[in-house]
């Protein structure tokens, strides 16, 4: 087993978050740029010394590095770096185009003058990020466009468990935006989706949100499929 992971990793000491929640952020990029490998595991005491902190801060980090679906516990061997499986994928990305279509139809009807300049600087973040080419901020950037979607329809319900998918879809969303032959596309799509819900058209913001789920999901399966 490779080794040179626990050298590159290290934390970023200026944060102001908690300990726990910097500890997570430094394993999740670790994991997103592969210096983890899938079956890989995390050996709490190993990832403590590298880290130069107390093994509680990297328990809770590998608990909500779980809830992410980036990591699963197995019987006997403890935390490891979860794989995707083709059933667990189609699982999600079912859920979340049901939701995604309630959000986009949602803001197309409750958006307001304020909420279309913000969700079109989210929109030109996300292009930059793009640009930039770092997979963590490409994620991030993602992330944020489709919450502000969510947040825009101002159903609380909706929200909450929209952002409990999050968890169980972050992996997928890595995979997919990892591949940067999709990434004019993505873009295309995203503009889709900004231009629909500002000019409030429903049908079309229903349609090219569709259009983005599937093609996620059926990058996910290409980059799965090659890597096996």
């Amino acid at each position: 087993m490779k080794n040179k992971k626990k050298i590159e990793i290290k934390l970023d000491n200026n944060s102001e978050l908690p300990l726990r929640d910097v500890v997570f952020q430094t394993l999740r990029g670790a994991i997103i740029n592969g210096d983890f490998e899938p079956g890989e595991r995390l050996m709490e005491v190993k990832l403590a010394d590298s880290l130069g902190v107390s093994r509680t801060p990297v328990r809770e980090a590998i608990r909500m590095l779980e809830l992410e679906g980036l990591v699963v516990m197995k019987p006997r061997r403890g935390a490891e770096v979860a794989g995707i499986t083709l059933k667990e994928l189609r699982d999600s990305l079912e859920v979340r185009l049901v939701l995604e279509r309630l959000a986009v139809k949602l803001a197309c009807e409750r958006i307001s003058d304020a909420e279309k300049l913000e969700l079109i600087q989210i929109n030109n973040d996300f292009h930059t990020a793009i640009i930039n080419k770092k997979v963590p901020d490409i994620v991030e950037a993602d992330v944020a466009f489709h919450d502000k979607i969510y947040d825009i329809t101002a159903n609380r319900r909706l929200i909450y468990v929209a952002h409990a998918l999050n968890e169980q879809v972050y992996r997928y969303r890595v995979e997919y935006v990892k591949d940067f032959m999709y990434h004019d596309v993505l873009i295309k799509e995203h503009d889709e989706i900004t231009k629909a819900i500002v000019e409030r058209n429903v049908e079309a913001a229903k349609e090219v949100i569709e259009k983005h789920i599937y093609n996620q999901e059926l990058i996910v399966i290409k980059n799965l499929s090659s890597e096996g």
